[in-house]
């Protein structure tokens, strides 16, 4: 044998570390293309049966939480797609970051089709998960090209490894709360976030870089700094907060990867920023920028930062991969995920020192960093030294303990599960009162469900659940004590009279222990909940 095959030979059983230090491009792929049959991958094979069992399993799960504002938000763009109302209240929607991109979308589907909003969150899971699960085989191919099954353990320790108590956020991409959330504009917006991390990764690993990566994309030269530009900025209209953890994982992708920064380099990467600030500009139905510093749903998000040890205490087992990669690399500081890591802990921090705590919903990109720095290094070549045999036990043993603590129930039928795992929230259905209440009418409710789902069947509330850029917060502190006010007890006639005049209030939704006022009529009653429906007004 020559000797240069065996030094090759003696090289296949070594960890290869070369992938820690930027994009590469696996050597031997044009050699397949001279006709040799297709074989899918690992991550195809397992992706692929990943989307079907979590569509199958987000399909059980009902509509709850966050879900009946996002179909309000399709059923008022069904019904108006170029001025909408308020998401959920009788009032403009002029200036509401509910309506993205992504909702337009969905809104202008449902007036072609007829989908209720209801049908188009649902049938917006597939794909969500499709473009989150190709988003993670392309950012993992850039991570790792040379390691075939870094995508299928990256995307296992993303859905196992976060604790043993229960995280259920929109963002959050734990099996059991990706169950409920798959529909959420949220899960699109880490998929793309996903995309743009490879392509920028690519485009850094391009010019100076330690070796070149070959884009199959065929976004060549400027117009693909261009086309990163438009992708950021959906991901900024799409969901604002996402794209914090996204820009600065574009941050530590080029700091750590890009060398040789020239003028003309520095001039690609400004294009790309200007880029974004552009799309962004033109979007007519909201002003992003003008949510910098609106604190308007920070009070919502401070129980993000309530037991966090228990919620994402697995994650951690991946720390010591991020410690290997910081001290294997020749610049450590320079390693991307340590740096994305880094990053966003601090933004975390500054949430909860702050009191800004919606920039606690990045937790769920925080994560990514370890969870796919062990997967990286769980997918070397054999043999393995001891400390990555002990890392794997470790990560094994808790991949099956937070799999059998928490997530167990996302994908395990209650008709099949022998243990009794904790299912997904089974919230009530609203249909039997929706039938009688027209798209539009306003409607008071003391249910913390019905607060949160009625809307999404096209009524409007007197008192929005959530706030919302297009109404005053002020105005919606006021409309709450006016519903509190009227359902008081110690209410009298007149009082609730005035309120239902100057809401336009046309139904009560009431829970069974609720008295209903003596001058409204019941239309119907739930035979779930014991809820009654009752007319008032004129």
């Amino acid at each position: 044998m020559p000797r240069t095959a065996q030094a090759g030979a003696a090289h296949t059983g070594r960890a290869d570390h070369s992938d820690l230090h930027g994009p590469r491009t696996a050597r031997g792929a044009t050699a397949l293309r001279g006709g040799a049959p297709w074989r899918p991958t690992p991550y195809q094979v397992f992706g692929g049966l990943f989307w079907l069992v979590m569509w199958l399993a987000s399909w059980r799960v009902p509509m709850c939480c966050d879900v009946g504002r996002h179909a309000a938000v399709v059923e008022r763009l069904k019904a108006n797609l170029l001025h909408p109302a308020h998401p959920m209240a009788d009032l403009p929607g002029e200036g509401s970051p509910s309506y993205s991109p992504y909702a337009v979308t969905q809104g202008a589907i449902a007036r072609l089709t007829g989908l209720t909003g209801w049908e188009a969150v649902r049938l917006s899971a597939p794909l969500n998960l499709l473009v989150l699960l190709t988003g993670i085989g392309r950012f993992m191919r850039v991570l790792a090209p040379r390691r075939p099954w870094a995508p299928v353990l990256a995307l296992l320790a993303m859905v196992l490894l976060w604790g043993t108590e229960r995280a259920w956020w929109s963002g959050y991409l734990g099996l059991m709360s990706m169950a409920g959330n798959l529909g959420h504009p949220s899960t699109f917006a880490i998929g793309l976030t996903f995309w743009a991390w490879a392509l920028t990764g690519t485009r850094a690993g391009e010019h100076g870089g330690p070796v070149r990566y070959v884009d199959p994309s065929g976004l060549r030269g400027l117009s693909g700094y261009k086309g990163l530009g438009v992708l950021y900025g959906l991901i900024l209209l799409v969901h604002p907060i996402t794209s914090v953890a996204a820009a600065l994982g574009a941050v530590a992708l080029v700091a750590g990867w890009q060398r040789g920064w020239r003028a003309a380099v520095v001039g690609r990467w400004a294009l790309t920023g200007a880029t974004v600030l552009l799309v962004a500009h033109l979007w007519p139905y909201f002003d992003v920028f003008a949510l910098n510093g609106d604190r308007g749903v920070d009070a919502m998000h401070e129980r993000l930062y309530e037991g966090m040890p228990g919620h994402f205490w697995l994650a951690l087992i991946g720390v010591p991969a991020l410690w290997v990669r910081a001290r294997r690399a020749r610049r450590s500081w320079r390693d991307p995920l340590v740096l994305i890591f880094a990053l966003d802990c601090l933004v975390v921090a500054y949430g909860w020192v702050s009191g800004h705590y919606t920039y606690g919903r990045i937790l769920g990109l925080t994560l990514v960093a370890p969870q796919f720095a062990l997967a990286v290094e769980l997918a070397a070549a054999r043999p393995w030294p001891v400390w990555r045999r002990a890392l794997g036990v470790v990560a094994a043993v808790g991949a099956c303990v937070g799999f059998l603590t928490v997530q167990a129930g996302a994908v395990v039928p209650r008709s099949l599960d022998p243990v009794g795992f904790d299912q997904p929230p089974r919230w009530p259905a609203y249909d039997w009162a929706a039938r009688h209440i027209k798209p539009g009418d306003v409607v008071i409710t003391d249910g913390y469900y019905a607060v949160h789902l009625i809307a999404g069947y096209g009524p409007n509330l007197a008192a929005p659940a959530w706030p919302d850029a297009a109404l005053d917060e002020r105005e919606r502190v006021r409309r709450l004590a006016a519903v509190r006010g009227y359902l008081d007890p110690a209410s009298t006639r007149a009082g609730r009279s005035a309120v239902v005049r100057r809401y336009h209030v046309r139904w009560l939704l009431l829970t069974r222990w609720r008295r209903v006022p003596e001058e409204a009529t019941v239309v119907d009653r739930s035979r779930r909940t014991g809820e009654v429906l009752a007319r008032v007004g004129v």
